[in-house]
């Protein structure tokens, strides 16, 4: 079989090709570069239940491998018959992921021993603190509250005074003109203005 310099090989990109410098074609005798893979001869497998040998070969020979290769070989006409039946296989029962009948059914919290609340710890850090008179609160509304330092429990009088506190805190008017604390009174206004209009503040 005739080398043709990979740059004048027509097509010389292929799907599944795997490039090695120096491994050549498993077929005897054959000098090309065995770049597409294909499953070995049938071998005892022991009892090994992983996936089977596989061989190198060139494209001339991988290409007649995928020709010779024959699905339905083996199989009874009726079999081949059922095979090609367009909803073949769909009729499989599944099993169940979600629910209380399958059996991939996720264990039940009470089973789980978390002595040290390493599980419980984390789902806890995982769900955002909620107020005690159940009033929501968006994310929005919890990031102005971070931004005043105000509990999540805080209420509408309590707001009031931390942003009176804040204002004459960073205000150019209560540091001698200084404007240096523009930004964060900008966002202590911002907070307010949205926590001011929340239900939670209602």
């Amino acid at each position: 079989m005739s080398r043709v310099p990979r740059k004048d090989r027509p097509n010389a990109r292929f799907h599944g090709r795997v490039e090695a410098p120096g491994r050549l074609c498993a077929e005897p005798g054959c000098d090309e570069p065995g770049e597409f893979r294909a499953p070995a001869a049938a071998a005892p497998r022991g009892g090994y239940d992983g996936p089977g040998a596989y061989r190198w070969l060139c494209l001339d020979h991988v290409r007649a491998f995928n020709s010779g290769y024959n699905y339905f070989s083996g199989m009874s006409p009726d079999e081949i018959h059922e095979a090609q039946r367009p909803y073949s296989g769909w009729e499989s029962e599944t099993r169940a992921f979600s629910g209380t009948g399958g059996a991939d059914r996720p264990p039940r919290w009470a089973d789980f021993a978390d002595p040290l609340d390493a599980i419980g710890a984390r789902f806890r850090a995982a769900r955002p603190e909620e107020r005690k008179d159940a009033k929501p609160l968006s994310g929005k509304d919890r990031e102005a509250l971070r931004t005043l330092a105000l509990d999540t429990d805080a209420d509408r009088m309590a707001l009031r005074r931390r942003y009176s506190e804040l204002v004459r805190k960073y205000h150019p008017d209560r540091n001698g003109g200084d404007r240096s604390h523009e930004g964060a009174l900008q966002r202590v206004i911002e907070a307010y203005q949205q926590l001011k209009g929340s239900p939670a503040f209602a």
